[in-house]
């Protein structure tokens, strides 16, 4: 069975969208293009709640919109991933989606409240944004984590990944 990996852009003080719901600000740069590239072609499967399906349906359609080939490549790379979208207000999903109507709110904050999460992997961007959707739910207990990869990318990014100990 693979990992399931919580992978984010986030803000420096913890939220992966602002109040309004933006996250343009998490836009990546070419290099952090080709990383994302990279990391998503070495997924088995996707598993995302509304929000995050609806924020990357354009990425079905990318080849009629974009010209800069890590974009085409990132487009191809993302149509062909299996996804599963959770959601109770979605009544159908596009391209190669399937819709899971369960009673998941929050996919994130339940595996996470699960301790169902094998690596977090966070994009940290030098942005405040005062307030949001937090990457890390309240839990209950600790989870104890071990740093397993970081780097620094010219747009000032930071990566982090952890894996659970």
């Amino acid at each position: 069975m693979g990992s399931v990996i919580y992978s984010m852009g986030v803000s420096l003080d913890g939220f992966i969208a602002g109040p309004d719901g933006a996250i343009d600000w998490a836009a990546p740069d070419e290099e952090l293009m080709r990383f994302h590239n990279e990391q998503t072609r070495q997924l088995g499967a996707h598993l995302c709640g509304r929000g995050l399906y609806q924020d990357m349906l354009p990425w079905e359609t990318a080849g009629e919109s974009r010209s800069d080939p890590n974009q085409l490549e990132f487009a191809r790379i993302w149509k062909a991933l299996p996804k599963v979208v959770f959601s109770s207000t979605l009544e159908t999903v596009q391209g190669n989606a399937r819709l899971a109507t369960g009673g998941v709110a929050g996919l994130a904050s339940t595996l996470a409240e699960l301790d169902l999460i094998d690596e977090y992997r966070l994009f940290v961007s030098p942005v405040v944004l005062g307030g949001g959707t937090r990457y890390f739910p309240a839990l209950d207990s600790r989870t104890t984590l071990e740093l397993a990869e970081t780097r620094t990318f010219g747009a000032r990014v930071v990566y982090l990944r952890y894996r659970r100990r």
